[in-house]
């Protein structure tokens, strides 16, 4: 036997024997940032200006419903690629439009936000995801859901996230 496998065959049986009796943990819930005016910042005023857009875009759009204002933040030829959702903006409005009703206009993103990275023309939001335990319904557990946006011209021209197709 070398003498690497003598040295580390004993530390490698001590901890394969002391794992089992290691307490379980659960994950670490995922946690929102209070702090948007910082996820806000850049110093960059090209990435600080699209971040703004994209969570103007969240707010006034998607939160309050105000569809109407879809006009100020999609370019017309807006690339979907969420499964659910049209493509275009045309699109867009239509089929939120089924599900929209105006409400008041709040001064900031009222989803449970973790981060805003934005790099070149990306933004990308996180949001804390809660979700039913799938083997045990009566629990709940947190995830991150993702929604990355493409910023050209002053207009949000691509939108992903990892919506099944439903």
């Amino acid at each position: 036997m070398n003498i690497i496998a003598t040295r580390i065959a004993p530390l490698c049986l001590a901890l394969a024997l002391a794992v089992p009796s290691l307490p379980a943990r659960a994950q670490l819930p995922v946690q929102a940032n209070p702090d948007h005016a910082a996820l806000l910042a850049s110093a960059d005023a090209r990435l600080a200006a699209n971040k703004q857009l994209v969570y103007d875009f969240w707010r006034e759009v998607l939160e309050a419903g105000h569809l109407e204002l879809a006009a100020n933040y999609l370019a017309e030829g807006y690339a979907q690629h969420n499964p659910n959702v049209p493509t275009g903006r045309e699109g867009f409005v239509k089929f939120f439009g089924q599900f929209a009703k105006p409400t008041e206009i709040r001064p900031r993103v009222a989803a449970p936000l973790v981060a805003m990275v934005a790099e070149g023309e990306l933004v990308m939001l996180s949001f804390v995801s809660e979700r039913p335990d799938p083997k045990d319904k009566t629990l709940k557990y947190t995830t991150t859901w993702f929604d990355l946006f493409r910023v050209r011209d002053g207009r949000i021209t691509e939108h992903w996230d990892s919506a099944p197709k439903q």
